[in-house]
């Protein structure tokens, strides 16, 4: 069970967390977590180009270093680079050193400067946060597709997206063998739906 709109009294849950940017102009930050992946990324950053869309990538450490020169496409087509640790830690499940490093160990193996910070799962202890908050900021999300989800269906997948999307809208999808056909699905649709009612497709600023 998930929600696909964070709701106020969520993000009021963690205060200085970014959930959306303050903004009315017609723009959205698309967002992808777990990459970089073979063949799913790149289909993403196809899709993007179709678009003139930019979006800000969560990667994983791990994958980085199993797959640099899918890590590198990114970087040559001008997406946002954001740490997701590198192995996918649950913070909630995790002691607070062994956490932190796993976040360090990401950063250098991403190997650019990045304040973007989205902890895996959304599950981050505030002891964790405090660390973390004191040099990144901690990006959440507005709109959450729900792509990874065995439980909805391609179409909600899409209608959901489309449905809670409004200008500064941060938008999560997952560039990951478990949401692909959801993800590959809804994404053209969206960025088609959102195009035609004239918004654009932003990174996140990268400090």
């Amino acid at each position: 069970m998930f929600l696909h709109h964070s709701p106020f009294w969520l993000k009021a849950f963690f205060p200085g967390f970014i959930w959306r940017v303050p903004t009315q102009e017609k723009k959205i930050y698309l967002t992808f977590d777990d990459g970089p992946i073979p063949d799913i990324t790149e289909s993403v950053l196809e899709t993007l180009a179709r678009y003139k869309a930019k979006a800000t990538f969560f990667c994983i450490g791990n994958n980085v270093e199993k797959y640099p020169e899918i890590y590198k496409q990114l970087l040559d087509n001008q997406h946002a680079i954001g740490n997701h640790t590198f192995n996918h830690m649950n913070g909630w499940k995790t002691e607070d050193a062994v956490y932190l490093d796993n976040i360090k160990q990401c950063e250098k193996q991403l190997n650019v400067p990045t304040n973007l910070f989205r902890p895996p799962y959304g599950r981050i202890k505030k002891s964790q946060s405090r660390v973390v908050k004191s040099e990144r900021d901690i990006i959440m999300w507005d709109v959450l597709s729900g792509d990874f989800s065995k439980e909805i269906t391609q179409e909600i997948c899409l209608r959901k997206s489309i449905q809670y999307t409004r200008p500064g809208s941060i938008v999560l999808f997952h560039d990951s063998v478990k949401a692909a056909p959801n993800m590959q699905y809804a994404l053209p649709r969206f960025l088609e739906h959102f195009s035609n009612e004239g918004f654009t497709f932003e990174a996140m600023a990268m400090k």
